[in-house]
């Protein structure tokens, strides 16, 4: 199976060969995914070099142009370090275009904390108007961009990871995917994060919700999915609590209580792999099924 990313470069491939509107902006990181697609459009497919804030600029400059950009990188750069130009070149100018991330709260963790970025969904919730797709699966991914980039001009992130679930699920781009109900609560697992969740509920009376676009947050189904219990546990691939005012505003007329699950915010020193840091940060099957069933009260042998 190809990683989300290689999915991504394939994809964007084509829809530079599909569509005269579509640009890519890169900052050397993933240039080499895009060399046969810059000899034919030479025009179009642009890289700055090391300059992660001229990145966002010049997408945001080619947005204005009529262009619909789509701006790559790892997830620390493109959203963290040039966030006054995400802020003022795409947000005040009210500019569209769709930045592409790789690297995310800890995929490449020999890198270390410079190339993570545990941070990035909650940092773009202090802006207004940004979809975000966090796809699990690089079928996903594929759909995903495609919606991102047809999405007229509109502010899209695309959070990519090297983690990812075992099978895609039928995502549209709009919201979330009811998997199962139950009557002691619901479970929404964001794109990557479902495998771990499936593995960590079973045999658990609860509702489970798959959430490979979290802004706009679904509130909708979340209300649909509720048994006879509004208990709600978040399991995000990034910072722990990012979507709960989200989901507590979703449930804001009647009683209810949210656990949100994702990364800390405390720094893990150490390089190790990707499932040693899910595990350190208790997002492994074993350790979400015994913070789910505890905060639900349900009283399960362990997985």
């Amino acid at each position: 199976m190809d990683t989300m990313r290689e999915r991504f470069a394939a994809t964007l491939t084509r829809l530079l060969d599909e569509d005269p509107r579509v640009a890519v902006v890169l900052a050397e990181i993933g240039r080499d995914g895009f060399v046969e697609a810059g000899r034919r459009h030479p025009d179009r497919v642009i890289n700055v070099g090391i300059r992660e804030q001229l990145l966002i600029g010049t997408a945001a400059g080619l947005a204005m142009t009529g262009l619909r950009p789509v701006a790559h990188t790892f997830a620390s750069f493109l959203v963290e370090r040039p966030f006054e130009q995400v802020k003022l070149d795409f947000g005040h100018q009210d500019a569209g275009g769709v930045l592409v991330s790789a690297g995310g709260s800890y995929d490449w963790p020999a890198g270390g904390y410079s190339h993570m970025a545990p941070g990035d969904v909650a940092l773009l919730d202090t802006l207004d108007g940004w979809t975000v797709h966090v796809p699990g699966h690089p079928d996903e991914a594929e759909r995903l961009l495609r919606h991102a980039v047809a999405a007229g001009d509109d502010k899209v992130y695309v959070r990519l990871s090297v983690q990812q679930n075992s099978a895609p699920r039928p995502v549209t781009g709009d919201g979330f995917v009811t998997l199962r109900h139950g009557r002691e609560g619901a479970v929404v697992a964001v794109g990557p994060m479902l495998d771990n969740v499936l593995a960590a509920v079973e045999g658990l009376d609860v509702s489970v919700l798959y959430a490979p676009t979290v802004r706009p947050f679904d509130a909708s189904s979340l209300r649909a999915a509720l048994g006879g219990r509004a208990d709600v546990v978040l399991v995000e691939p990034y910072l722990a609590g990012t979507s709960t005012p989200a989901a507590s505003d979703a449930l804001a007329d009647i009683p209810h209580r949210v656990l949100g699950l994702g990364t800390a915010r405390r720094e893990l020193r150490r390089y190790g792999t990707i499932e040693e840091h899910l595990a350190a940060q208790g997002l492994d099957p074993r350790a979400l099924r015994q913070r789910i069933s505890g905060f639900l009260g349900l009283a399960v042998a362990a997985a």
